[in-house]
């Protein structure tokens, strides 16, 4: 093996070690911490995702149905049970003002 053979592993042995290493710090960090970006919880549930069931109000002690399973907590019709608000679909009309 000639000097160059081995400079050439070398080199391509630090660069897989210097990737390695980028990846392990991108990890270790997190995405949205205590100071980092937090989606906005939902106001009808306070962010839990559940809310207290029709058959829970109407009921006469007794607590079940399919939608909340005998719990007595169904998902948030807000939030879809995520417990986070979501974007609300928007349409924008653009016109214009150029003639054709």
């Amino acid at each position: 093996m000639g000097p160059l053979v081995v400079v050439s592993q070398l080199a391509t042995g630090l660069g897989v070690l210097a990737g390695a290493m980028l990846v392990k710090s991108a990890m270790e960090r997190p995405m949205a911490g205590p100071g980092g970006w937090q989606p906005p919880r939902c106001a009808t549930c306070n962010g839990t995702g559940r809310v207290a069931c029709l058959c829970a109000r109407w009921s006469d002690g007794d607590v079940g149905c399919r939608t909340c399973a005998g719990s007595g907590r169904m998902a948030c019709s807000s939030c879809g049970g995520s417990g986070t608000g979501r974007p609300i679909p928007v349409q924008l009309n653009l016109r214009s003002n150029r003639p054709p």
